[in-house]
C-alpha cells in the first residue's frame, strides 16, 4: 500500500514533437531525489490518448530502467475497450510495472454491472496491483459506491483515484478503506481534505514541479502533523487552481519550462496557453517564489 505522493508525471517531447525519452528518465531519477513516494505514467497528465502505441511502450520501458526498483512504477493501462485495456496491461505487467491504473470505460458509458464485467477482467488477468481510476469530467461517467464496494473486495484491486471533486462521494468510498484497500486524491486542491477520512495519499499533479513539498504535505499528515499539512495545502491552492485554469497538462507543462525543467510543447489537439490564463499562473508563481 503506497503512501505519500504519487507524481502523475507528464510526457516530455523535443522540440520536433517526439518523445524526449533521455528527458523521461531524467524526471523519474529527479522524483526519487526529491522524495517522490511513486510515479505514475500514462496518465491524463502524461497526454496519453496523442501517443502511439510504440510510443508507450518505450515510455515505459525507460521509465522502468530509470526507477530500478527503487521507485514504485505505476502504469495507465486502461481504456474504454476492455479487451485492449486487459492487453495492455498484461504486456505492462511482462515490462516490469509495479502496479497499473486502469480508468472507467469513457465514452461507452456502460452501467453498473458492464463497469464491474470491465474492472474485474483486467483484475483476474493479471498479478499485480491495480488502482481504479474515477475521473467523470474526463470520462462522461463515474464509478457508483455499490460498483466500488464489489470491486474493492477483488484481491488485486488496491485503491482508487479518485478525482470527481465531490468531498460527498469521498467521503462515502472512505469507507471501503482497510488493509487492502484505500482512497488516493486525484484532485490536488483536496488533497489534505481527502487525507483527513482516512485516504492514504494523492497521485498529483503538482508534484511535477514541486516534488518535495507535495511529498512533505502528505507525510505530515500521515505523521499526524495535521497543522502543517493544512497551512501547507492552503498556501499552495493558487497555484494549484492555476494549474487547471487550462486543460491540464497545459499549465503543469508550461510551468515547469517557466521554472527550467525543459519538457516541451504539446500534442494536438492541446496547444500553448492563452495570454491571459498564463499571466495568471506566473502571477501566482511570483508569490511562491518559483
Amino acid at each position: 500500500m503506497i503512501e505519500g505522493s504519487m507524481v502523475a508525471l507528464i510526457t516530455p517531447f523535443n522540440e520536433d514533437g517526439s518523445v524526449n525519452y533521455r528527458r523521461q528518465g531524467e524526471l523519474i531519477k529527479w522524483h526519487m531525489e526529491n522524495g517522490t513516494d511513486a510515479v505514475l505514467i500514462l496518465g491524463t497528465t502524461a497526454e496519453t490518448p496523442a501517443l502511439t502505441t510504440q510510443e508507450k511502450d518505450e515510455i515505459v520501458k525507460v521509465s522502468i530502467e530509470a526507477g530500478k526498483g527503487n521507485i514504485p512504477i505505476i502504469v495507465g493501462s486502461g481504456s474504454n475497450n476492455t479487451l485492449i485495456a486487459k492487453e495492455q496491461s498484461l504486456k505492462y505487467q511482462d515490462m516490469g510495472a509495479d502496479a497499473l491504473l486502469v480508468i472507467t470505460p469513457y465514452y461507452n458509458k456502460t452501467n453498473k454491472a458492464g463497469m464491474l464485467y470491465h474492472f474485474t477482467e483486467v483484475a483476474d488477468a493479471v498479478d499485480i496491483p491495480i488502482y481504479v481510476y474515477n475521473v467523470p469530467g474526463r470520462t462522461g461517467c463515474s464509478l457508483t459506491y455499490d460498483a466500488l464496494e464489489e470491486l474493492s473486495k477483488h484481491e488485486n484491486i488496491v485503491g482508487i483515484k479518485e478525482a470527481s471533486g465531490d468531498i460527498s462521494f469521498v467521503t462515502k468510498i472512505s469507507r471501503l478503506i482497510n488493509d487492502n484497500f484505500n482512497v488516493y486524491s486525484g484532485n490536488d486542491d483536496m488533497s489534505i481534505p481527502l487525507m483527513s477520512v482516512g485516504g492514504a495519499g494523492i497521485i498529483s499533479v503538482l508534484a511535477n514541479i514541486l516534488p518535495k513539498e507535495t511529498h512533505d504535505m502528505a507525510m505530515a499528515y500521515r505523521r499526524g502533523d495535521t497543522e502543517k499539512a493544512k497551512d501547507m495545502q492552503l498556501k499552495y491552492l493558487d497555484f494549484i487552481n492555476s494549474l487547471f485554469i487550462e486543460t491540464n497538462p497545459i499549465p503543469i507543462k508550461e510551468a515547469m519550462n517557466i521554472v527550467g525543467l525543459n519538457v516541451g510543447g504539446y500534442r494536438l489537439p492541446l496547444c500553448p496557453m492563452a495570454e491571459d490564463t498564463r499571466a495568471v499562473l506566473v502571477k501566482n508563481m511570483q508569490q511562491l517564489n518559483l
